[in-house]
C-alpha cells in the first residue's frame, strides 16, 4: 500500500524507509503567472496539489517591531520604492520583480538604539503578530489531503538583520557580542510567546520550518565560534520548544553554511534545506559528513533546471541525489532555489516524475 504524503514527510525527516522519496516545488509568482498563461495551471488551482506535494506550511509571524507604524514613503521612481518600516529601516525594493531589499539606512546601529527603539516591542505577545486565518486553512488542507504540515518563518538571524541590517550586526557580534546574543534570545522568546498561543488555539503542527539564511558564496556569514556563542543558544531554545512538542526542525539557509553544520545539528536541526550549489554546497558531500544525523532537503542545481535540458537534468539527479538515497539517507526532492520563470513546466514535471521514478527503484531494490 502507498504510504500518504505525512507518512513520507515523517519517515524521511527520521531517516526511515519509505516507498517514495517526499516531493517538493517552489516557484516564483512570475513562474507561476507563465504556467498559468500557457495553460497548465488553473487560475486559482493550488501549485503545490497539482505537483503532488507532500508537504505544506503556513503560520508566518510578523517580527516587525513597531506595528502601528505605517509605511513611510521616502523616495518612488517607474522602477523603486524608498520606504521607512516598523523597525526604523530604510529599505529600496524594486515593483517591476521579485528582489532581496536594498540595506540604505537604518536607526538601529547599537545596543543603545535597539534597546531604546526596538526591544520593548517585542516583550509582550501582540495577537497581530499570529496569521491565525492562514495557519488555520494551511493545517486543514494539508490535515483534508494527509500531507505534513510546518509552521513557517524565520527565526533570529533573519529577525535581526531587517532592523540593523547585516553589516551593523556583523559589527556587532565582533564588538558587542553581548548585545548580538540579546537580540537573538529576545526573537526567540518573542516568536516562541506567539506560537504557544497560536498552537494552544489552533493546534500544533507536525513540523516547524525556521529560515535563516547564514551564508554568501563561499563562506558563511560568521565564524563556526562566532555562531556557537551568539545565535546557536536561541536556535537551541527555539529547536527544544520545537522537540518537546515532537516536531522535527527543517531549517533553510541560503549561501555556504557547511562549517555552521555542526553548531546547527547539536542545537537541534533535523533537516537541511536548500544547499545552494553557486554558494559552495555540495550534497554529496554533506551526506557523507552528516547523513547519519540529519535528512536533506533540495541541493539540486536550479541552472540546470533553466537549462530545461534533460540529460543535464538526468546527470545532476544522478550525481547529487542517488549517493544520498542509495545509501539509506533521508531526502526530499527540491532545486536549490525556488525556480524561477524561465523553467519550463514540462521540465518541472520530468524533474518531480524521474525523481518519483528513481527513488521507487531504489528502494525496491530495482535495477537503475
Amino acid at each position: 500500500m502507498a504510504m500518504t504524503g505525512y507518512e513520507r514527510m515523517a519517515n524521511t525527516l527520521a531517516r526511515k524507509p519509505v516507498d517514495q522519496m517526499p516531493i517538493a516545488v517552489s516557484p516564483w509568482a512570475a513562474t507561476l503567472e507563465r504556467w498559468r498563461k500557457e495553460g497548465h495551471l488553473g487560475t486559482d488551482e493550488d501549485v503545490c496539489l497539482h505537483f503532488g506535494q507532500e508537504l505544506r506550511t503556513g503560520g508566518w509571524l510578523n517580527s516587525t517591531a513597531n506595528l502601528d507604524f505605517e509605511l513611510e514613503v521616502v523616495e518612488e521612481t517607474e522602477e523603486t520604492i524608498l520606504q521607512r518600516d516598523g523597525n526604523g529601516a530604510i529599505l529600496r525594493r524594486h515593483k517591476l520583480h521579485d528582489s532581496t531589499p536594498e540595506h540604505v539606512d537604518f536607526a538601529v546601529k547599537d545596543r543603545a538604539s535597539w534597546e531604546a527603539a526596538i526591544k520593548p516591542f517585542l516583550q509582550d505577545v501582540d495577537r497581530r503578530r499570529i496569521p491565525y486565518e492562514n495557519y488555520r486553512n494551511e493545517r486543514a488542507r494539508a490535515t483534508e489531503k494527509q500531507l505534513f504540515f510546518c509552521w513557517a518563518g524565520v527565526a533570529p538571524f533573519e529577525q535581526m538583520h531587517p532592523v540593523c541590517g547585516h553589516e551593523y550586526m556583523l559589527m556587532g557580534m565582533a564588538l558587542d557580542p553581548e548585545w548580538v546574543q540579546d537580540m537573538v534570545m529576545t526573537y526567540a522568546d518573542m516568536t516562541i510567546r506567539h506560537l504557544e498561543v497560536l498552537f494552544a488555539e489552533e493546534g500544533k503542527p507536525d513540523g516547524l520550518f525556521f529560515f535563516e539564511d547564514m551564508g554568501f558564496k563561499n563562506r558563511p556569514f560568521m565564524s563556526p565560534a562566532m555562531y556557537e556563542e551568539i545565535v546557536q543558544p536561541g536556535h537551541a531554545r527555539l529547536f527544544d520548544f520545537a522537540h518537546a512538542m515532537g516536531c522535527p526542525v527543517i531549517v533553510h539557509s541560503c549561501g555556504y553554511v557547511e562549517p555552521l553544520l555542526p553548531g546547527l545539528i547539536a542545537a537541534g536541526m533535523n533537516c537541511l534545506q536548500a544547499m545552494e550549489v553557486k554558494a559552495g554546497m555540495d550534497l554529496p558531500k554533506l551526506f557523507r559528513q552528516f547523513g547519519d544525523q540529519i535528512a536533506f532537503f533540495g541541493g539540486v542545481d536550479v541552472r540546470v533546471l533553466i537549462s530545461n535540458d534533460r540529460a543535464q537534468i538526468d546527470a545532476e539527479m544522478d550525481a547529487k541525489i542517488l549517493p544520498v538515497i542509495a545509501n539509506g539517507g533521508g531526502y526530499i526532492l527540491h532545486s536549490d532555489h525556488s525556480e524561477p520563470p524561465e523553467v519550463d513546466y514540462d521540465t518541472m514535471r520530468y524533474f518531480i516524475e524521474r525523481g518519483i521514478e528513481m527513488s521507487r527503484k531504489v528502494f525496491s531494490g530495482a535495477t537503475l
